[in-house]
């Protein structure tokens, strides 16, 4: 289906990642009008203001939304544009971009910000997808990952982060996370994917639509698929937060299929609900508390897949954009 318009909204966080500054914006504006797209800069100035400017594009007919920031930015767009016409194409200005790795998208930084326009030229070769989202009982998206446990208990701990933590990126996180984690509980859960039910205690509920996680650093899903209508849940259960350091010691050496008190359900609903009630987060952004439950969205979100996705990412072939702009 071809997309609505040549039009292009571009929104930008001004406070994302390492602060390359506007220019850089406009000079990804000026490629993308070279191609005979009309761009519209918009910048973000609070919170779910991007998702409000991702509408008022569906609204005014655009064809694409560029997302310029990390991973909390995408998000936001993406809940102004599912179930639209209007696709979502991701430019990494963010600190950790774990969708820009999971995508294999050239990530731009300080000594070299134009890595934001090779992301632009592999945005421009791409093919327009149809990405599954995942959608809690609150009505709210995401496109990565929700969970409960200690990812959910940091997220809520640290977030929101001081522009200092954003700045540093991923390891600076990870060394305020480890401050943290002793003071994390585990968690009584009922769990339930589709018919599907484990009980009893647990350090981390992961619940992945992707393959990458710790914000793109671990490869939890090997062989996850972007657009098979079904989510991955992992369970890690235990009693003892230096477990959870165990468990990313596993995944790092790929080997935490094999553990025993790991365990991967697969299905399109999901609830969880635990005793007592703990904070859980939806790509990596503070969401709510327990209980909690999932449906996911086969489809609901058009996107810009770069032309570097790695191979199985989609079952999907989509359309060239050169096609779908037409």
């Amino acid at each position: 289906m071809p997309l609505p318009s040549s039009k292009v909204t571009l929104i930008y966080n001004p406070n994302a990642g390492h602060g390359m500054g506007k220019g850089i914006i406009l000079r990804v504006a000026e490629f993308w009008q070279e191609y005979g797209w009309e761009v519209f800069v918009r910048p973000t100035s609070r919170t779910e203001h991007a998702a409000e400017l991702a509408r008022h594009a569906v609204e005014q007919e655009h064809g694409l939304v560029l997302a310029a920031g990390g991973d909390g930015t995408l998000n936001e767009v993406a809940n102004g544009l599912a179930h639209s016409q209007t696709a979502l194409a991701p430019l990494p200005v963010g600190t950790a971009n774990s969708f820009a790795k999971e995508l294999r998208l050239p990530r731009p930084n300080l000594l070299d910000p134009d890595k934001l326009l090779a992301a632009s030229r592999a945005l421009m070769d791409g093919h327009i997808m149809q990405m599954d989202l995942g959608q809690c009982d609150s009505g709210r998206y995401w496109m990565l990952w929700g969970g409960a446990g200690a990812d959910g208990f940091v997220v809520d701990q640290i977030e929101p982060r001081s522009k200092l933590i954003k700045r540093l990126g991923p390891a600076a996180y990870a060394v305020k996370a480890l401050f943290f984690l002793p003071g994390f509980p585990s968690i009584n859960a009922k769990i339930t994917v589709d018919d599907q039910v484990a009980t009893g205690e647990f350090l981390m509920i992961t619940i992945s639509n992707c393959r990458l996680f710790g914000g793109g650093e671990l490869r939890l899903n090997a062989h996850a698929v972007l657009d098979d209508g079904v989510f991955e849940v992992w369970l890690f259960r235990g009693q003892q937060w230096p477990t959870v350091m165990r468990y990313v010691l596993e995944i790092g050496l790929d080997n935490h299929a094999n553990d025993p008190n790991i365990e991967m359900l697969r299905g399109r609903h999901v609830s969880i609900v635990t005793n007592p009630s703990v904070p859980y987060h939806l790509d990596g952004e503070r969401a709510g508390a327990t209980p909690f439950s999932a449906t996911i969205c086969q489809g609901a979100l058009r996107l810009l897949a770069p032309n570097t996705v790695p191979p199985g990412l989609f079952n999907q072939v989509g359309e060239r954009l050169r096609q779908a702009s037409r």
